[in-house]
């Protein structure tokens, strides 16, 4: 695979090259290291794309993995104990155990260097950047970040409805930069 966008959200791209240039050469090998052609799969089950050859995301995701561990990088979840004692007097809370492993992950951390692989759905990529990375953040995990993405030709390949890289980039620029986002790089990828 390639890098095909970059776009600096809240300077990171310069964070990302002048803070950690060994782990973004690390990011860079990964991505070319994975050869997208491996992971087409043969559609049989989607009328609309019925005979179609498509990227898989998933077995995408678990290429990944699969190289980001190669190198060290590691997952990190943190349990979510979520509060109850906002519901209103009269509301009774008839599930039991409703938040039982309730829990965040970050798909790759290394020296405080948190990265995302993002082969699904939109709301995922706005999230990741303007919540997720801020809480990992804030728990000590991350200072900067990283989110990988396909861009539009290479999602218009996947096998499953995914997001892209010109959408994020947009809906980025539109949203503007908070006091509470830290640096971020989107890398957008194609095969």
């Amino acid at each position: 695979m390639k890098i095909a966008g970059v776009y600096s959200f809240n300077n990171g791209e310069k964070t990302v090259k002048k803070k950690y240039p060994g782990l973004y050469k690390e990011i860079e090998t990964v991505i070319a290291a994975i050869k997208a052609s491996q992971y087409k799969t043969k559609i049989s089950k989607e009328k609309t794309m019925i005979g179609r050859v498509l990227y898989n995301p998933r077995a995408l995701n678990k290429a990944f993995k699969e190289n980001f561990y190669s190198f060290g990088w590691i997952s990190h979840k943190t349990v979510c104990e979520y509060p109850t004692q906002y519901y209103i007097k009269k509301y009774v809370d008839k599930s039991e155990n409703a938040f039982k492993g309730a829990f965040r992950e970050m798909d790759f951390v290394k020296n405080k260097l948190g990265v995302e692989v993002q082969f699904g759905k939109y709301s995922f990529m706005v999230y990741n950047v303007c919540a997720k990375m801020t809480i990992f953040k804030n728990l000590n995990v991350i200072d900067t970040g990283v989110e990988i993405v396909p861009i539009k030709r290479f999602a218009n390949e996947m096998s499953t409805g995914v997001s892209y890289f010109e959408q994020f980039v947009w809906d980025l620029e539109h949203r503007g930069v908070s006091n509470i986002d830290i640096p971020v790089l989107i890398l957008g990828i194609d095969a």
